[in-house]
C-alpha cells in the first residue's frame, strides 16, 4: 500500500492569482474580438454599400482597429 504525499494544501484548493490572470486574458480577447468583428461589418458595409470597394474597406478596418486601439 503506498502513501499519500502530505501537502499543505487541500486538495480543492484554487490558486487564485492564476485564476484572475486567466479570466483577465479571456475578458481581454473576448473585448478585442468583439471590436474586430464590430469593425469588420462595418468596414464591409461601407466597402460593399457606401462605394468604398476593397481598398476602401480595408482601410477603414485598419482606422477603426487604430481607434479601438487608442479607446480600449
Amino acid at each position: 500500500m503506498a502513501k499519500k504525499a502530505k501537502t499543505s494544501q487541500p486538495a480543492n484548493a484554487m490558486d487564485y492569482k492564476e485564476h484572475d490572470k486567466t479570466y483577465d486574458i479571456f475578458i481581454k480577447f473576448s473585448v478585442w474580438t468583439t471590436a474586430a468583428c464590430v469593425a469588420l461589418l462595418i468596414a464591409m458595409a461601407f466597402g460593399f454599400f457606401a462605394g468604398g470597394g476593397l481598398i476602401g474597406g480595408t482601410l477603414l478596418f485598419a482606422v477603426l482597429m487604430a481607434a479601438c486601439w487608442f479607446a480600449l
